[in-house]
């Protein structure tokens, strides 16, 4: 699988990362298979936080003997210094690992955590101190807001974001695009999520326990969406949590060509009819 460069830190990714999410609730012989699998086709990138139930539990349990393979990412929801190093602590642990290669805030959204978290003992404080410590090698976000986003970026030199990089966010609410702007300025690794969002989740859907949108399916849109993702200047894309969803993700990364101008302009025409899942805030 096709690797590219992290930004400033020089790490070599595979285009496609795995969620822990994929693994979260599987029996710990799947997850093994499923992580051991994705690592034989060439994925190095792992990602995994402590929100997502027990996925940092079968995610550490399957890379057992193979942890110097991969790059591992985590995550904390904690926005002050206490909360974000009693989770760093907790999900090392669980994981089974002395350190992570890269640890983010997660899903940065408000105006009120970027004040706590960049704030006097706030959640920067933990990652600046876990660094020189080495639990952790680089410092980075995740964020649902690009508005928050861009502050993030202004405010402290991050290695890396991990935001959504989706056709349907940018051809019908400008969502991304200034964000990626500024995060290259900056010489961060570019992650993304959501490559496979389509819209926004009805209340009766019970198809999707593992996501909170509504996932593509149809095998064509979901490789244009992931080859879109994938033909911006991103270093990975992480499908979603949906392990039915992976090995088609894994086919398409596999076997990646740049999206052309006549593919773009058709997804530019379905976006119009889509209800987004997130809004420009900017």
């Amino acid at each position: 699988m096709q690797k590219r460069i992290l930004g400033k830190t020089k790490e070599k990714l595979s285009i496609l990362g795995t969620g822990g999410i994929v693994v979260m609730n599987l029996e710990q012989d799947k997850a093994n298979s499923i992580v051991a699998d994705a690592i034989d086709r060439g994925v190095n990138y792992f990602d995994v936080a402590p929100s997502y139930g027990d996925a940092e539990i079968k995610l550490g349990n399957a890379l057992k003997g193979k942890r110097d393979k991969v790059f591992l990412a985590c995550k904390t929801g904690g926005r002050t210094k206490d909360d974000a190093r009693k989770e760093l602590e907790e999900s090392l642990k669980r994981v089974g690992t002395d350190h992570f290669d890269l640890y983010q805030l997660h899903a940065m959204t408000t105006e009120e955590e970027f004040e706590k978290v960049i704030g006097p003992n706030g959640a920067l404080e933990t990652f600046v101190k876990a660094q020189r410590e080495g639990l952790i090698r680089y410092i980075g976000f995740s964020a649902h807001s690009d508005k928050i986003a861009i502050k993030l970026i202004d405010a402290f030199d991050f290695d890396t974001i991990l935001f959504p990089i989706n056709w349907v966010l940018a051809f019908k609410e400008n969502f991304g695009p200034a964000v990626i702007e500024k995060a290259r300025e900056k010489n961060m690794g570019i992650l993304a999520i959501k490559a496979l969002a389509l819209t926004t989740k009805p209340k009766n859907d019970d198809r999707h326990p593992k996501s909170w949108y509504t996932p593509i399916e149809d095998p064509k849109l979901e490789e244009l969406s992931l080859r879109y993702t994938l033909s911006q200047p991103i270093t990975a894309a992480i499908p979603p949590g949906d392990e039915r969803l992976f090995p088609m993700a894994l086919k398409i990364a596999e076997n990646f060509t740049p999206i052309t101008e006549e593919e773009i302009e058709y997804l530019r025409s379905r976006a119009m009819d889509l209800e987004t899942i997130f809004q420009s805030n900017l």
